[in-house]
């Protein structure tokens, strides 16, 4: 059986993870943690379910330049490599997955109070991330 591929939007203060299905067909939101918790949290899922891979978003502004993000994010994959050194973390463009995670929320009739909720956004956000990485694969 194959272990599920874990997406995580990387933010300064929240972090939006979600997760594929154990047989890798289905990206779903799993999570919002506290940037700050986000190893504790992925060691502990990692000791009940299978895991194959890390897909995290790399933020990059429109021409490809690094953003404020990006050194934040560079640093945490330092740490996710040194955490789990068996296990692959792939690098995944993330340019459009804020605002396709807002539109996408918009079009499945989620409430304006639900899109103001910025760890929902997170979520989404992670679940394209892990969706378009899935999709580049096949």
């Amino acid at each position: 059986m194959l272990g599920r591929i874990i997406a995580i939007d990387y933010g300064a203060k929240r972090t939006g993870i979600a997760v594929t299905d154990p047989l890798q067909i289905i990206a779903s939101a799993l999570e919002t943690v506290p940037s700050h918790q986000l190893l504790d949290y992925l060691k502990k899922y990692a000791a009940t379910e299978p895991v194959d891979a890390f897909v995290v978003g790399m933020p990059k502004r429109l021409d490809n330049t690094d953003t404020n993000n990006t050194p934040l994010v560079k640093a945490f994959v330092k740490k996710l490599q040194a955490a789990f050194s068996d296990v692959p973390v792939h690098l995944h463009d993330e340019r459009f997955t804020s605002s396709m995670a807002l539109k996408a929320m918009i079009a499945s009739g989620t409430s304006k109070k639900d899109r103001r909720e910025k760890g929902n956004i997170d979520k989404v956000s992670a679940t394209i991330i892990l969706q378009s990485f899935m999709e580049s694969r096949r």
